[in-house]
């Protein structure tokens, strides 16, 4: 009996708005259909027989201001309001009504009745702004806002809504302001704070930034400066910005520490990296075991990333011994520890400890190649191609058989090379090796013989890192290849590498470039890629004059040369690098 009676008196409850909502049905399927002038007579039917009826009064909001008679409306508001003055729903109706039929005087006056019966509400002062806004009348919006700012008291009262308005009115330096003051009175806005300004024109971002970095900021505005520097891809900036905020380790921090990491996991550069590992790190402290080693160990990989050994090391002490740390955190650290030690130059102590089982035992079966492939690489880097062989074992990976590739490259086995980098094929290992590889691949399909150790040791001079020798031994290796058999390429090569090196060596460079553009068609490929690199050197010097004619030459001489989209590009910019008369 009591369930019939508690059903009988929820639908005597909901029997209003029910019956409310089947009342305007009509109304709204002719408001969706375009039938606008229909659903205004169905909906001031309704409020005409029941006054408060909200969604009606809504719906004829709605359908009036696409038919431009608003004026309609007002007499239905006003007397909906007075049977209902508690209805904010209402309340907000009349605001925007009044703005709408362009009443600015009664409107503040509705808006102080309102404020008068709300003393402590923003809503009055909120409404009124945000009609005017969407009048874009952006002047007497802020004058509304600031009105109820001063009359309720506070700083960052009614900021957000400031805030979107100087964003809306192109004042990013005003938008900045009000979203420092907001994300002061309440953190939890930080992410929608951030969200609305990394949207800032790159020209106006310098003032943005100032204002969340004045010497007075407050913590929350100087952390939603840092987020807004790592979504600017700024992150050595950003890290200083949030820094000196982490001094307490309240739950506030700790969201900040969080958001930072994730954050700077979508900046790819080493600094990115660098500022991801620095974050963990602190994170780290505020973090149980076993999570805290985890991010420890996450954060030394970072680090390492990031080129920041020293950091690196610092944050190792101690976590690759300690004996409590999960197994997952101790091998990421033990490998860590073994890049440092590579990168470092201890190369025979990572060979021991790789070859020794007890040592190596941590390790994953990934993070053992990735290390072979790292301690190969460091042998190649001291010309030590035996002992980079020896380094990679029986690995038959795609990526330890395109760095025997370059082993083989590097003897002079010129069909050993090409026979692994095919092997490896043009996806294995990062994109940049795989292009390396595969422009490799295009130079060796032009050179006939099967071997050249005077190209194979020019080569690993230059992998060496010592360019300017290389310069001399790739001319050298080049006179032993035929016109059409591989010479220009080579050449072009140590033109390039000449070019990178600049100063006394340009003169290195036009020469060489020169050589290969003479030969013309007969030079295939290169020919025209000289002429690229010639154009570029000009306008690195300085003489974009001269190098339109040669851009111009190339686009004209070599309609179908795969180089012919960036000689556009380049010419395009050479003439913008020359002012109008």
């Amino acid at each position: 009996m009591r369930r019939s009676l508690s059903v009988a008196v929820a639908l005597l409850v909901a029997l209003p708005a029910l019956t409310r909502g089947q009342a305007i049905g009509p109304g709204f399927e002719l408001e969706r259909a375009g039938k606008y002038a229909d659903a205004a007579n169905i909906y001031f039917t309704t409020v005409r027989n029941d006054p408060v009826n909200v969604p009606a009064l809504l719906g004829l909001e709605r359908v009036l201001f696409v038919l431009n008679r608003m004026p309609e409306l007002l007499p239905f508001v006003q007397r909906a309001r007075a049977r209902s003055p508690e209805s904010v729903a209402l309340r907000s109706l009349e605001v925007r009504v009044y703005a709408d039929v362009n009443q600015p005087d009664s409107l503040e006056a509705v808006v102080q009745r309102w404020a008068a019966a709300a003393p402590r509400s923003e809503a009055p002062y909120r409404e009124w702004g945000l009609a005017l806004a969407d009048r874009r009348m952006y002047d007497d919006a802020r004058r509304a806002f600031l009105i109820g700012r001063k009359t309720l008291g506070g700083d960052g009262t009614l900021a957000i809504e400031l805030a979107e308005l100087e964003q809306r009115s192109g004042n990013w330096e005003g938008a900045a302001r009000e979203w420092a003051r907001a994300v002061t009175q309440s953190s939890d806005v930080e992410v929608n704070a951030a969200g609305q300004l990394a949207d800032a024109p790159a020209a106006m971002r310098d003032r943005v930034i100032r204002v969340m970095l004045v010497p007075d900021a407050t913590v929350d505005a100087r952390r939603l400066g840092a987020d807004l520097l790592l979504m600017w891809a700024q992150p050595n900036e950003a890290w200083a910005a949030l820094e000196p905020t982490l001094q307490n380790g309240d739950a506030e921090t700790q969201v900040a520490l969080r958001r930072f990491t994730d954050l700077a996991a979508s900046v790819t550069t080493p600094e990115g990296h660098r500022v991801r590992g620095l974050a963990l790190n602190r994170w780290a402290a505020f973090l149980p075991s076993p999570l805290a080693e985890r991010a420890r160990a996450e954060a030394v990989r970072e680090l390492l990333e990031g080129n920041d050994r020293v950091a690196a090391r610092r944050v190792l002490e101690g976590l690759a011994t300690d004996a409590a740390a999960p197994s997952d955190a101790h091998a990421v650290a033990q490998a860590a520890l073994l890049q440092v030690m590579i990168a470092d130059g201890q190369l025979d102590v990572v060979e021991r400890r790789l070859t020794d089982s007890a040592q190596g035992s941590a390790l994953t079966a990934d993070d053992r190649a990735n290390l072979r492939l790292a301690l190969a690489h460091a042998r190649i880097a001291r010309g030590e191609l035996d002992r980079a062989t020896a380094a990679l074992g029986n690995d038959s990976s795609v990526a330890a058989i395109a760095q025997r590739g370059w082993i083989a490259l590097y003897r002079g086995d010129l069909k050993a090379a090409m026979d692994a980098f095919r092997i490896a094929g043009p996806y294995a290992t990062d994109r940049s090796a795989a292009t390396d590889r595969t422009a490799m691949m295009a130079l060796l399909q032009r050179i006939q013989e099967p071997s050249s150790a005077a190209l194979g040791g020019a080569l690993l001079t230059l992998a060496r890192g010592d360019s300017a020798a290389a310069v001399t031994a790739l001319r050298r290796a080049a006179g032993g290849l035929p016109p059409q058999g591989g010479r220009l390429d080579v050449l072009l090569i140590a033109g390039q590498v000449a070019s990178r090196l600049g100063g006394q060596h340009d003169v290195t460079a036009v020469a060489l470039f020169d050589e290969i553009a003479r030969a013309g068609a007969e030079g295939g490929a290169a020919a025209p890629a000289a002429e690229l690199e010639w154009a570029r050197l000009l306008i690195r010097q300085g003489h974009a004059a001269d190098a339109i004619p040669r851009l111009e030459h190339l686009i004209l001489t070599y309609p179908n040369s795969a180089v012919v989209p960036e000689a556009r590009r380049e010419l395009e910019r050479a003439k913008g690098a020359i002012p109008k008369s």
